[in-house]
């Protein structure tokens, strides 16, 4: 099964060196031992929270597989490693996640319906989504239906300065939009300044 693993730099977890390809070992059970990954990319935040200092790779997971119910962390005793993944292809995977499973427990770092990016990137759920961040940031939207049964539309763009703004609010389209401000005045962006209406 596709999966997801987080690492400390050179392919390093917890003291075992792995390698690209095929790594065996002989037992898997989640709260004691076997190589462990996640189905959701972002469980592995969870684990090897940043981005920066951490790699990040898709993993296929085989042999015996052992599950838990904290969240989607899987361990197993054979592990192929198959790519490492930028941030931008690591949050279009955990875009993808969200939207193959829409009823499954969101995951921490998904927002309700707006987002500032923190960390390099923002990723938020909601019948209007919309998000914002710094030059370099990936922003993430996913449009859910009414009832939030399913996941209708995903959107992804990276913050770069030309096509996609810093400090610019976006809506599932990847349109500049209108977010209401904390007083409830409609605020509308401009290049470089917010104005109350």
């Amino acid at each position: 099964m596709i999966a997801y693993k987080g690492f400390s730099p050179g392919l390093k977890c917890r003291g075992y060196q792995f390698k690209m390809g095929l790594n065996v070992t002989a037992e898997a059970n989640c709260a004691q031992n076997g190589f462990h990954c996640a189905a959701n990319p972002l469980d592995c935040l969870s684990y090897y929270s940043n981005f920066a200092r951490n790699e990040y790779y898709i993993v296929n997971a085989g042999g015996d597989i052992d599950e838990d119910n904290c969240d989607s962390k899987i361990a197993c005793t054979e592990l192929t490693i198959l790519k490492r993944l930028d941030l931008k292809e690591f949050v279009l995977h955990a875009l993808v996640y969200l939207h193959d499973h829409p009823l499954m427990p969101w995951n921490d770092l998904v927002k309700r319906d707006v987002c500032m990016a923190s960390d390099g990137f923002a990723i938020v759920r909601g019948i209007n989504p919309k998000a914002a961040g710094k030059d370099g940031d990936v922003l993430a939207l996913a449009r859910e239906s009414e009832d939030g049964s399913k996941v209708e539309q995903i959107a992804l763009a990276v913050v770069d300065g030309e096509k996609f703004r810093a400090g610019t609010w976006y809506d599932i389209d990847l349109r500049p939009c209108a977010l209401f401000s904390s007083t409830g005045e409609e605020c509308v962006e401009l290049p470089d300044r917010k104005v109350a209406t």
